[in-house]
């Protein structure tokens, strides 16, 4: 499983080369990937395979995979017609199709995130792939964004499907707690299954991420709209694969949660409603791909209501028709595309005579058809005759239920059959020379208001509509793989029995015993009259849905208007809170934050139940004068009006802050208190050199008592806060473990740095992953065009001379009148010695004061140092590389390093410790979070020399552009 995974990332990876290279001919080379993968299902059918990878234990959170029955099911589907899905895009695009190639790599992805979703054990890890195939449907129904339609209908399914799946992951967060373990296989081999108030919210929680990605009414409204995606896209996504996701949800969770009070009411009437209102729009609609889409709708819901009964019977069937529609669904959208590809139309009431000019895709049609309208002898059948039989004898509803949910079921199934038929007779029938129905009455007025063009006639006797028509038939390789699926609902329709075999593993996992089978004859039962009735009324529904009721007017309204209205309606809603709350006053928005903060855990502490506070003034006399300065200094910070002096004074409190580090035992936490204090002071000077020094007298701010106040206020809340919150404290503090641990588990003395590397490594990772997409950011906005680059060097300037000699090598650029020799020479002594010095921080970091982000500071600071004595040119001397790089390249090996971690069994991130003695050095100890920590180093240097770039050497270039030209103005006035 965990090799299948990798293979289709690996293929996604590649896809883009492979198209570069190959053009369409590529997703042939693609399709074996898949293809391999449904070998493997094949030949592991009928056993149980596990793969377990420790990720992080201790809060279940592991890449826990099982392949079972149902796996196997959804497996085989996702694999093999995917692989079908791929052959198919090979004959459906062109060479020049835009962004073919990442097209190609977001199928395959989605291929690999749709088997990773079906064999996930861990629910934490399912909930994961989920939303992956959620972001990766968002790309490919959005594949044209240069047209509207595609962009919005992608938005609309990602909203949908992203919210529903935000709620599931609630609802497996509790089902998990309440059940002491996230994973499904210890859930589904609990004898009793968990109970109460909260796992019944649970239950409704993932229902309703289930029901949103299967299109279940009231959420079902997206994938009609999704139809503006490529027809490969509706064929996999939408008809074999995604929508199937939610189904096969709750076929997983239906032998647990089938009695849970509130499973029923939710699975079975949404299941029928659904059913029932998109097959009556699929009798409405015109565009035959909106036709078959409202179609998956309603066998969604016939699909959610088997496999949510909850007994053996029904669960068979479910499987047994999930197959079928994976099958007839993902044929008739591939026969959609040829169509549209060879008549440049996919509206039914423009196409006509199209069965005598491809009667094999007509054929290949009308078998699909066949099966989902429950044709015999196809699986459509078989399938649909079990379904009918398992309602009828499922012991675990009510009487009356049984027959209300059979009466739903039989009357979907009618309308089933109609939208059947109008598929086939709107796609291929001679509709203008028989006189058929949809030349009569109101529905030909229709057709001449209606602005659709002329009907396109395909036999050749009309001369200007066989000119306009222009039909060019499919190829073989376009065609086979339809052809394939139909052809395969026809041999499992036959071999029933063989399919019983294979499906019914499922159905045992239930506590019941299955009673019934799959089989293409049962003999003259109940089943069988309805089937007969079912089908009498689906033709007659479809002689007579064009004189029953208007199609332009939905019967139960338009859910896509709703949705509208409801984002205009948030829409209002957001901008009035936001215009109640910012209104573009900064002291108004700081004001908000502070009196919540102030009002909000006051309050709460005042509610709850508190304990005695024991306060010490101080440990030492010393603390007590360090204190008083702080005051001092903040007090200062309030009234002093030249810029350059504020930042210093406020400077000072940040170095008083380390001093307190140190005196309480903290030499670590003081040094990179000093080193980040020291920088932020080197970049406050930097920013303010484009600031007047003194604040203008018309902007001072004159003293208010409310922001004294306030700030009074805040600074008590903190303070008391902090004192109840310690004194809260009832169990051992885990900071007496720390150290031992630090030694144990991350093999260092220093806990600080061991903590930050091995420890909380991802919580590191998180935070440096941010900083480097904020020093982006920031720094693109700076430059404004071109992003990247090294700093520039002396050679770069006009005024160079490599003949003089200088204490820098950019030293004689700097302006006589801003350059300082006694500055030069210290930086050409200093400078080694900081760097040696950031070296060593960086590899004593793990047992002693000091790591990678000390060594960093340290190396900025010695490179601040340059370019203050240097100029923005000595940047580029002092490290000639582009800031992008250094940034890019720590980023990517503290992730590697934590990735490479699971090639050796270990959790991620976690580190291995080497020990060999080595001549003249001695006893050397290293850990492999020494890698992690070098990524970190890399970071703070690239952080470091991207300020210097943006805000300083960049800077520099633009002041002496506005000086430029503000002297020749002066001259010439």
């Amino acid at each position: 499983m965990l090799a299948i995974l990798l293979a289709l990332a690996a293929a996604a990876l590649v896809a883009p080369l492979w198209v570069k290279a190959l053009g369409r001919n590529a997703f042939y080379v693609l399709a074996l990937v898949p293809l391999g993968g449904l070998g493997w299902v094949v030949a592991n059918w009928g056993s149980t395979q596990r793969v377990r990878l420790a990720w992080a234990p201790s809060i279940e959170m592991n890449i826990d995979l099982r392949f079972d029955s149902l796996a196997a099911i959804m497996s085989a589907l996702v694999l093999g017609i995917g692989a079908l899905i791929l052959c198919y895009c090979a004959g459906y695009f062109t060479d020049d199709e835009p962004r073919l190639g990442l097209f190609a790599a977001e199928l395959v992805g989605f291929a690999g995130a749709m088997f990773g979703l079906v064999t996930s054990d861990n629910m934490l890890l399912l909930f994961v792939f989920w939303e992956v195939t959620t972001v990766l449907s968002f790309l490919l129904v959005g594949h044209n964004a240069e047209q509207a339609n595609s962009r919005r209908a992608a938005i609309q399914a990602l909203l949908v499907t992203a919210a529903g799946g935000l709620a599931m992951l609630v609802g497996m967060i509790i089902l998990g707690e309440a059940n002491g373990s996230y994973l499904l296989s210890d859930l589904l081999a609990r004898a009793q299954p968990p109970s109460g108030v909260a796992v019944d919210v649970a239950v409704v929680l993932i229902l309703i991420g289930a029901l949103s990605k299967s299109a279940v009414v009231p959420l079902h409204f997206w994938l009609p709209g999704a139809m503006a995606a490529p027809t490969p896209v509706s064929a996999y996504l939408h008809a074999a694969a995604m929508v199937k996701a939610g189904v096969y949800l709750v076929a997983r969770l239906a032998p647990v949660f089938a009695q849970n009070p509130v499973w029923h009411p939710l699975v079975l009437t949404l299941g029928v409603a659904s059913m029932l209102l998109a097959g009556l729009r699929s009798l409405e609609v015109a565009d035959l791909k909106l036709v078959l889409a409202f179609g998956t709708v309603s066998q969604l819901g016939f699909l959610i209501v088997l496999v949510g009964i909850g007994t053996p019977d029904a669960a068979l069937a479910g499987v047994a028709m999930l197959v079928a529609h994976a099958l007839f669904k993902a044929c008739l959208f591939m026969v959609v595309g040829i169509i549209d590809h060879g008549a440049g139309t996919r509206d039914l009431r423009r196409l006509s005579g199209l069965g005598r000019r491809a009667p094999v895709l007509c054929g290949v049609a009308i078998l699909a058809a066949a099966s989902m309208a429950g044709i015999p002898p196809l699986l459509g059948f078989v399938g649909k005759e079990s379904a009918l039989g398992a309602i009828l004898d499922a012991d675990n509803l009510a009487g009356p239920a049984r027959v209300a949910l059979a009466a739903g079921v039989v009357l979907g199934s009618m309308l089933t059959v109609g939208y059947s038929i109008r598929f086939v007779w709107g796609a291929f029938g001679d509709k203008h020379r028989t006189g058929g129905p949809a030349t009569h009455g109101a529905h030909r007025v229709r057709l001449a208001s209606e602005n659709t063009g002329p009907m396109l006639d395909f036999d050749g006797k009309d001369a200007d509509t066989a000119e306009r028509a222009g039909w060019h038939a499919p190829g073989v390789s376009f065609l086979a793989a339809p052809a394939i699926l139909a052809v395969a609902g026809l041999i499992a329709g036959l071999a029933a029995p063989g399919m019983d075999r294979l499906l019914s593993p499922y159905a045992e996992t239930f506590a019941a015993e299955l009673v019934s089978h799959l089989s293409l004859w049962h003999g003259f039962t109940l089943p069988l009259a309805l089937t007969v009735v079912i089908i009498a009324a689906g033709v007659a529904l479809f002689q007579l849905r064009d004189r029953l009721r208007d199609p332009t007017t939905p019967l139960l309204g338009n859910a896509d208007r709703a949705y509208d209205a409801t984002l205009r309606g948030m829409d209002r809603l957001s901008l009035r809170m936001t215009g109640a709350v910012q209104r573009g006053s900064l002291p108004l928005s700081q004001a908000t934050i502070l009196g919540t903060l102030i009002i909000l855990p006051t309050v709460l502490l005042a509610l709850g139940t508190r304990t005695g506070v024991q306060l010490r003034l101080w440990d030492s006399p010393l603390q007590a004068v360090i204190g008083a300065i702080l005051i001092a200094m903040a007090l200062g910070a309030t009234v002093l009006r030249n810029r350059l002096a504020s930042v210093l004074v406020v400077g000072v409190t940040g170095y008083g802050c380390g001093v307190i580090f140190a005196l309480h035992g903290a030499p670590d936490l003081a040094l990179t208190q000093f080193l980040v204090e020291t920088l932020t002071l080197v970049i406050f000077v930097l920013v303010l050199r484009a600031f007047p020094a003194e604040i203008e007298a018309g902007r001072a701010t004159p003293f208010k008592a409310r922001r004294a106040v306030l700030a009074a206020l805040v600074g008590t809340a903190v303070t008391v806060l902090g004192a109840f919150a310690v004194a809260a404290r009832t169990a051992e503090p885990i900071w007496r473990r720390i150290p031992d641990a630090a030694y144990e588990f991350g093999g260092g003395k220093n806990a600080v740095n061991v903590l930050l590397v091995d420890v909380r490594a991802w919580d590191t990772l998180g935070e440096i992953s941010v900083l480097v997409v904020a020093a982006t950011g920031v720094a693109s906005l700076v430059f404004r065009s071109r992003r990247f680059g090294s700093a520039p060097r002396a050679a770069d300037s006009p005024h160079y001379d490599p003949d003089l000699v200088s204490w820098l090598p950019a030293g004689r650029l700097v302006d006589r009148a801003d350059r300082s020799m006694v500055m030069q020479i210290t930086t050409r002594l200093v400078f080694p010695t900081m760097m040696v010095l950031s070296v060593y921080f960086f590899f004593s970091g793990h047992n002693a004061p000091g790591g990678g982000f000390a060594g960093g500071l340290t190396a900025g600071l010695a490179l601040t140092l340059r370019y203050l004595a240097g100029g923005r040119y000595e940047l580029g001397e002092a490290l000639p590389v582009d800031a992008g790089h250094l940034l890019g390249a720590g980023l990517t090996l503290a992730a590697g390093t934590g990735v490479g971690s699971l090639f050796f069994g270990a959790p991620p991130l976690s580190s291995a410790v080497f020990e060999v003695t080595l001549p003249l050095l001695g006893h050397v100890k290293l850990v492999t979070a020494l890698l992690f920590d070098l990524g970190v180093y890399l970071i703070v240097v690239g952080l470091v020399l991207d300020v210097l770039r943006s805000l300083g050497a960049r800077l520099d270039s633009e002041l002496g552009e506005r000086e430029t030209p503000s002297t020749t103005g002066g001259s010439a006035r």
